[in-house]
């Protein structure tokens, strides 16, 4: 709702440099709050999306009032009109959030072929579910399998989540050693919380660079994310924080402690939800075809 008042009435440009300033650097601490680590590049499509739907949101939608000017038609009901056309895909910006895959972020060419292909599949599908007509015009039920079908192919981890959890918490003594066998330029992904200058209480996941390999757990975390980290009884402390470091910069402070170390679970590839889903997708094209 933000990213839209900001984009009203400012051409492209300046609307996503108004909105990647102000809004993208919340909608990442809104992330990290929850346990979501977020690619700025997708925060910036998010935002960047709901910016640009502006132009069609009344009251002030330029695209739809200079529409109406061509159409000679009435800009408030040509603005209403493209605004609810539009809020039909309100829901994509949020899958750059949740499936990254489709940026082809950390993704082979392999894999971005398919990518490809199965996001155009399911942009078709989600058009087709909220359009009502797919082979033949939609019941009810067939639109909204329509819609699962295609949210299933837009991120089939929704699912996977649903019986396995993509990350474990690990306790926090084991992050000296995990961050020793990281791979080179890996990141690790820590649960910190503790009381920052301002009194202000932050419990929150941050992802610390560990860079080149080689080096000990504790010298690749100073070296690379500028955190020097002390063990305590059964506690591992912040001790120092490099100025001008990473931890600085994700606003990690003196003394925080930190809460667990998420560590990759062992589970079956997400893309298995393809299947049933295709299978859903087949099913609704066969009995509206033998309708039709």
């Amino acid at each position: 709702l933000i990213s839209i008042v900001l984009g009203m009435g400012l051409p492209t440009t300046a609307n996503y440099i108004v909105v990647s300033s102000l809004m993208a650097g919340v909608v990442v601490e809104l992330g990290a709050q929850n346990g979501l680590i977020v690619p700025l590049v997708a925060v910036h499509m998010f935002v960047f999306y709901f910016g640009i739907m502006a132009d069609v949101t009344p009251p002030v939608g330029l695209a739809s009032f200079a529409a109406a000017a061509i159409s000679r038609g009435d800009p408030l009901k040509t603005g209403f009109q493209a605004f609810f056309y539009s809020i039909r895909t309100a829901l994509l910006p949020f899958l750059f959030i949740f499936n990254t895959d489709l940026l082809l972020i950390d993704v082979s060419w392999l894999h971005a072929v398919v990518i490809f292909v199965v996001a155009m599949i399911a942009m078709l599908v989600f058009a087709a579910g909220t359009m009502g007509w797919f082979v033949t015009r939609s019941r009810l039920w067939e639109s909204a399998a329509l819609i699962l079908v295609a949210l299933t192919l837009f991120r089939p981890g929704f699912w996977l989540d649903r019986f396995t959890a993509e990350w474990t918490a690990a306790p926090p003594a084991v992050i000296f050693d995990l961050a020793a066998e990281a791979p080179a330029a890996a990141s690790l992904r820590v649960g910190l919380e503790g009381d920052t200058l301002d009194g202000r209480h932050v419990s929150s996941i941050f992802l610390l660079p560990l860079g080149p390999a080689g080096a000990d757990g504790a010298t690749r975390l100073s070296q690379a994310a500028g955190l020097d980290l002390v063990a305590r009884e059964d506690d591992v402390i912040v001790d120092m924080i490099a100025f001008g470091g990473p931890a600085e910069k994700l606003g990690i402070d003196f003394d925080w402690r930190v809460t667990h170390v998420d560590v990759l679970s062992e589970r079956p590839p997400k893309e298995i939800f393809y299947l049933p889903a295709f299978l859903l997708l087949a099913l609704i094209a066969l009995i509206q075809r033998r309708r039709a």
